[in-house]
């Protein structure tokens, strides 16, 4: 067993356990289903729970509504599954994002009570909030599930990373949402801490138009 029990308040809770199953996880799951916190990942036998901090949460948020903002003024369709469980027994993986959000695959989802990879789709972004490190190679994990687009955010800046050959290779530029730097995320998120949401909300909208202005020129 490894991690972290009482961590100090700025640091998430972190603790990975060995040797657990699949049938152990899958109960873990259920019996959590109901629970926003802790968050699981699990990687063949090894499972990480976090649980995570208000700036953690906080940051999460203002992500989620930076892209529904931005969508509802530039388009395209957009819809945020948050930490939506998504598992396959076939490589014995699981993993539930901070965020995530379907723009390419959105009308294959739309209206899904669940999400069940056999047939569905899996998220086209990815968000991590990785303000403590992970000791699982999280990046590995969505490789095998084919995730197009990782946003991974340190506490200070993001960076964003596309799948390339089965590889995730850094990107100044969202291949999915192409008006998102990394540059644009890092500072409109900094932004966030500093303003109140009335602000920042008008702020964020100020900037996805004059985008679009310059789209249309």
């Amino acid at each position: 067993m490894e991690g972290v029990l009482n961590p100090p308040q700025n640091l998430e809770a972190r603790l990975v356990l060995h040797n657990i199953s699949w049938v152990t996880y899958q109960r873990l799951l259920e019996e959590l289903a109901d629970s926003n916190s802790p968050r699981l990942t699990y990687d063949r036998r090894e499972l990480e729970i976090i649980s995570p901090t208000a700036k953690h949460e906080d940051v999460n948020e203002s992500i989620k509504l930076l892209v529904n903002l931005v969508a509802m003024e530039l388009g395209p369709a957009v819809r945020g599954l948050g930490s939506t469980t998504f598992t396959r027994a076939d490589i014995e993986r699981g993993f539930e994002p901070d965020s995530c959000f379907y723009v390419e695959k959105e009308a294959q989802i739309r209206g899904k009570e669940r999400i069940d990879l056999a047939s569905d789709p899996v998220p086209d972004i990815v968000v991590e909030i990785d303000i403590t490190n992970s000791s699982l190679n999280k990046s590995a994990i969505f490789a095998q599930f084919g995730v197009p687009e990782i946003w991974r955010y340190d506490g200070t800046a993001f960076e964003i990373l596309v799948l390339t050959n089965n590889v995730y290779v850094r990107s100044e530029r969202s291949s999915l949402l192409p008006v998102f730097t990394v540059e644009a995320l890092s500072t409109l998120i900094a932004e966030s801490f500093t303003l109140d949401r009335r602000q920042w909300m008008n702020l964020v909208r100020e900037w996805a138009q004059g985008h679009k202005a310059l789209s249309i020129d």
